[in-house]
């Protein structure tokens, strides 16, 4: 079973971000990314399938009505659809919120019908009540092996897999541990990841020697406050990486509820922030140059998730660099859950009915290979106060909206982010990497200006 193309039965979507709130809370618009999965009304176009879909907040309609109108009957998509929110103020994950109203958790377990899964953005123990509060299962990884999601676990998944990492080392927690560590590294500099960072807001890099040189990637961290985290929640030291040119390639993969592991798409980050390490989109697929390196060492990290019994989708990143015999590629870390590049190969599998070719690693519609841009951060003054159905209207307008004879064209997502924050995301689809590029770029100028 794969929540990209089920056949029937009930995906329960619970978007809750369940991850520490301190760096959540840095991020703009951090409400809407609940938002990033409803991608997953799309298996709606076939007609065995339900999905309910839990919120915070209500979701605007014109949204909603957005995603349904790339499905060939609307109407009948909407009949299969059932939107559950519990419209209090965020101030502490959804999922917690809905196990404090019984009320609201019976109203779901009213709508499963057939074989369900409950599909969450992160797992935590808070889903895993949820889950069997329901009396369904979860399409993730139990908590019992959140720990080969952490930076320290991702070292212990690389290292069985035989997938090169930066020479580091894991479970860090006491300012000694942390000092040795720095010295025991080679070169002028050091990277420190809290273990259950995300987005690249858990890192900070050191300079050997002047500890007032350290760059946050989170704004308003400083070195006591970090250690106090690095504390309670155990970091990496890993040698920086300094090598020129470096990329940053990422893989998302799936692993069935049978077990079956499957590398599903590999991208090119785009990163940003103070240390050019936070998450700002994606293109799809990896350059050609290191593309197989980096789809061969995710499978074989894949596959040793799945003999510990990981269900579910995950990323993993990477870095890339030239080597002699081509290019190397080095695992940076592995989130354990869903990521950046799900929405973006989601929104593209289900509205092209593309599929993957593991073989030259694109995605294919017949003969035609798929290629897209994808980002999180189109923001601009211009879009403050707009709502989402002005913004959809004018895409469509302009020309940005979705080609379904060729398949192509833009798809939106974080549109309710747009009232209060003029934030909005797009994945821009061609049938080449340059039209995808273009268009990518012709969209961001006319909605967000120059």
């Amino acid at each position: 079973m794969s929540i990209f193309e089920p056949s029937e039965g009930t995906l329960v979507v619970v978007p809750s971000l369940s991850l520490p709130q301190d760096e959540l809370r840095r991020i703009k618009g951090a409400r809407s990314y609940e938002e990033r999965l409803l991608f997953l009304l799309l298996t709606l176009r076939d007609p065995g399938v339900r999905v309910v879909y839990l919120s915070s907040a209500p979701i605007d309609p014109d949204i909603v009505a957005y995603y349904l109108s790339f499905l060939p009957d609307p109407d009948d998509a909407a009949k299969r659809l059932m939107l559950v929110s519990v419209d209090e103020p965020w101030s502490q994950p959804l999922t917690r919120t809905l196990l404090a109203h019984p009320d609201v958790v019976e109203q779901v377990r009213a709508a499963i019908t057939g074989e369900a899964w409950l599909v969450p953005f992160v797992l935590s123990e808070l889903e895993e009540q949820l889950a069997a509060s329901l009396g369904i299962p979860l399409y993730g990884p139990a908590t019992s092996l959140a720990y080969y999601g952490s930076k320290s676990g991702a070292r212990e998944v690389g290292h069985e897999a035989g997938v090169p990492m930066p020479r580091g080392f894991g479970d860090v927690r006491t300012a000694l541990e942390i000092d040795e560590a720095i010295e025991a590294l080679p070169g002028r500099r050091v990277i420190v990841k809290l273990n259950d960072g995300y987005s690249g807001l858990g890192n900070a890099i050191l300079t050997k020697g002047d500890r007032s040189l350290t760059s946050f990637a989170a704004d308003g961290e400083t070195w006591e406050s970090f250690t106090a985290k690095i504390a309670e929640r155990g970091a990496v030291v890993e040698e920086f990486i300094e090598h020129h040119p470096l990329y940053y390639p990422s893989a998302l993969a799936q692993i069935t509820p049978g077990g079956q592991a499957q590398v599903l798409a590999t991208h090119d980050q785009v990163l940003g922030g103070a240390n050019g390490h936070v998450y700002q989109g994606c293109t799809f697929p990896a350059a050609s140059a290191y593309r197989a390196e980096v789809g061969a060492s995710a499978q074989r990290i894949a596959q040793v998730l799945a003999d510990r019994g990981v269900v579910g989708l995950f990323g993993m990143d990477f870095f890339a660099l030239k080597a002699d015999a081509g290019y190397a590629a080095l695992l940076c870390e592995i989130n354990l859950r869903i990521g950046g590049t799900t929405h973006p190969f989601g929104a593209a599998v289900l509205t092209t009915g593309a599929t993957y070719d593991p073989g030259t690693g694109h995605l294919m519609c017949g003969d035609q290979p798929k290629f897209y841009t994808a980002t999180d951060n189109c923001a601009s003054a211009c879009l403050m106060g707009r709502t989402p159905g002005e913004v959809i209207r004018t895409a469509e307008r302009l020309g940005l909206g979705y080609d379904a004879e060729r398949r192509t064209g833009n798809v939106f997502h974080l549109l309710g982010a747009l009232p209060e924050h003029g934030k909005l995301g797009f994945t821009s689809i061609g049938d080449s990497r340059e039209e995808a590029a273009e268009l990518h770029a012709h969209t961001r100028r006319l909605l967000c200006g120059p």
